[in-house]
């Protein structure tokens, strides 16, 4: 039975130990009500029957709900609703942002494929997914190879519906699918938690689009695992251990190719400058200043990350953006000590630079790579370092050499909020991950202690 007769009620908060609050109209006398966790869900739920009474809309008797709200939709699968998650997110989101959303769209997919037959290998599931399901142009806008097409067609039959992620133990089990790799192992603290933040943002997504009231899975009870933000102080080099790198990647590949020579002055960057990777291959002769003697300094404002050809909007392996966390026109002034002058002005020098005033390109004039620099940055550690130390995480990565960098100065005395400044950091994140001792610091405080020590002997 239909009814005109439609009153709609203010949202009222419950007395209940966790906030809840109840939407509550009246129609052709009969009262309804619906519970929603969060204020804001329960007036927009209030606002959609607001909406179809003001539009004239029929009012069921017996649902209490409008024609538009009653009548049942279509279920959809997890596979085509995370489609239309990655349309909404691509276009705005950085390249490697895209790269983790694809990842996580990947590995939830995964986890929601029911056993159907003509199941494909599970190697070439999740490289189908990968590399052509959740990269724009979208499948269905582009030509597919047979196989790739074939895949495909079984996922989105195989697909579970969306809503089974309402039931908590099918949220908790994809939970739990996310600590899992392909191969069985256990996945990274951090990758887990990249990828839970996907997958929470997604079905905040499938809210806004009326496919469930509130997200199913903020109520479930799940372990996260523990990410520890703090720099291991093992991968923290001293300054005559740094001296000692830099000098190793100058061997590397002999002279006359140069092919060391040419990235000591990107990683003295990252140890004397405190640079980022992408702001070290960014830069370039214009944002310098590098005076005959004394303190000179880079005007940073362009990031060159390496990320894929996939991922970016023009198609090249380098994404060209500002820099991290900022907005695009921002810049970010560093001074930089002498050694690092000396080194800057060897390079322009011996090198020049790219045709769009890069200080660091490769031989045929292209940006780094971040493979090529960390291929010379292993080649160098075995030139600089005992066979022990290699093997330890002793500066494993060039990004370590950053976290020597600001150590460094926070072990000199340097005020963080000056460090923060030049490192671009916030303050509260150098404290909680960069505040560590050099490596051989502690012999510095051993001595001193000893020495006090010995005054009361």
């Amino acid at each position: 039975m239909k009814s005109l007769d439609v009153k709609i009620w203010s949202v009222r908060k419950r007395d209940t130990k966790r906030p809840s609050y109840d939407v509550r109209w009246v129609v052709a006398g009969q009262a309804f009500s619906e519970g929603f966790r969060t204020k804001g869900l329960a007036d927009n739920y209030r606002s959609k029957l607001m909406r179809a009474a003001r539009d004239g809309e029929e009012f069921d008797t017996e649902s209490g709900l409008p024609g538009s709200m009653a009548e049942k939709k279509a279920t959809i699968t997890w596979y085509a609703f995370a489609l239309k998650y990655l349309s909404m997110k691509w276009p705005h989101a950085a390249p490697n942002t895209r790269d983790g959303i694809n990842e996580s769209l990947t590995s939830v997919t995964m986890a929601l494929l029911d056993d159907r037959p003509g199941r494909p290998d599970s190697v070439l599931l999740r490289r189908t997914l990968r590399n052509w399901a959740f990269v724009l142009p979208s499948p269905g806008e582009r030509d597919l190879p047979a196989e790739v097409g074939n895949v495909l067609h079984w996922v989105a039959k195989a697909s579970r519906p969306l809503s089974d992620l309402a039931d908590p133990v099918i949220g908790r089990a994809v939970l739990d699918s996310l600590k899992i790799k392909l191969d069985g192992t256990a996945a990274a603290a951090e990758t887990v938690r990249r990828k839970r933040r996907t997958l929470m943002n997604a079905l905040e997504y499938a809210v806004d689009l009326g496919e469930f009231r509130e997200n199913p899975l903020a109520a479930v009870r799940w372990q996260k695992p523990k990410v520890s933000n703090e720099v291991d102080p093992r991968v923290v080099a001293n300054p005559e251990q740094a001296r000692a790198l830099l000098a190793a990647v100058s061997y590397v590949g002999g002279f006359r190719r140069a092919r060391g020579r040419r990235l000591v002055g990107l990683f003295a960057g990252m140890y004397f400058g405190g640079l980022r990777p992408a702001e070290a291959v960014g830069l370039a002769e214009s944002d310098l200043v590098l005076p005959a003697e004394g303190w000179g300094s880079a005007l940073l404002h362009r990031t060159r990350p390496s990320v894929g050809k996939r991922w970016t909007d023009s198609g090249e392996s380098h994404d060209d953006r500002g820099l991290k966390n900022r907005p695009a026109e921002q810049v970010r002034r560093v001074p930089i000590p002498p050694q690092l002058v000396v080194i800057l002005r060897d390079h322009l020098e011996t090198f020049g630079t790219a045709e769009d005033g890069r200080l660091f390109f490769s031989e045929n004039g292209g940006v780094v790579s971040s493979s090529t620099y960390y291929r010379a940055w292993q080649e160098a550690r075995a030139l600089a370092l005992p066979p022990g130390v290699v093997a330890s995480p002793l500066a494993a990565r060039p990004y370590d050499l950053r976290h020597s960098a600001l150590s460094t100065w926070l072990n000199a005395g340097v005020d963080p909020t000056e460090v923060a400044e030049r490192a671009g950091n916030s303050v509260e994140v150098l404290l909680s991950r960069y505040a560590k001792c050099l490596d051989g610091r502690h012999e510095v405080a051993n001595r001193r202690i000893e020495e006090l020590l010995r005054e009361y002997e």
